[in-house]
């Protein structure tokens, strides 16, 4: 029997979370949306951040990813949100979403994650994770992302089986549902989880 480990994320568009409520039901980890694109930061990230942190729930944040813009520019906005909240702190976790093409080529979109993705893992010290769905990945848009580990919105599939696009062979978070807010699982222990995060040099 897998052993899964419960967690949730949100954005803006929760409003105030009762981070409490969610620790005594079994969430054990979250992410909270930080920033988007180069210039918007969610309004309750620092509330959100400091409400896990407060309740004993892993703490991760995420930036969702517009293509269009510049890479270093979106991800230097990123760690800034996130030193304002407070910094990261040992087992913290990071992710990029990546489900917008801004209209521009796989290839395009792809680049532009290499891109944050190495900025943000050379001056944060820590490897992101890459949120996506399986169509958006099997058009190519995550080409040679396979080094991060997959934290997958898969819905339609079992909760701990999801469907796993390439360029991956494995998943790592797996988003299963998004009633009342989106649910994840990992296969694994909550140690195990944030060695995949933040460790002070």
């Amino acid at each position: 029997m897998k052993r899964l480990l419960h967690g949730i994320d949100v954005s803006n568009w929760q409003g105030r979370v009762d981070w409490a409520h969610h620790a005594e039901e079994g969430v054990a980890f979250a992410f909270a949306k930080a920033t988007e694109g180069g210039d918007f930061t969610d309004r309750y990230f620092s509330r959100n951040w400091q409400g896990m942190r407060e309740n004993w729930v892993v703490c991760g944040a995420y930036h969702f990813a517009r293509p269009k813009g510049d890479a270093a520019e979106h991800a230097r906005h990123f760690l800034a949100a996130l030193r304002r909240a407070g910094g990261l702190r040992r087992g913290d976790l990071i992710a990029l979403d990546l489900e917008a093409s801004d209209g521009l080529k796989p290839e395009q979109v792809a680049r532009h994650a290499r891109r944050w993705l190495r900025y943000v893992e050379l001056h944060a010290g820590v490897r992101p994770f890459v949120y996506t769905y399986p169509s958006f990945a099997h058009s190519g848009h995550c080409a040679g992302l396979e080094g991060y580990p997959l934290w997958i919105a898969s819905p339609s599939h079992a909760r701990g089986d999801p469907q796993v696009p390439a360029p991956w062979g494995e998943w790592t978070i797996h988003q299963y549902s998004s009633r009342p807010v989106d649910r994840n699982v990992f296969d694994g222990s909550r140690q195990a989880l944030t060695r995949l995060g933040y460790h002070p040099r």
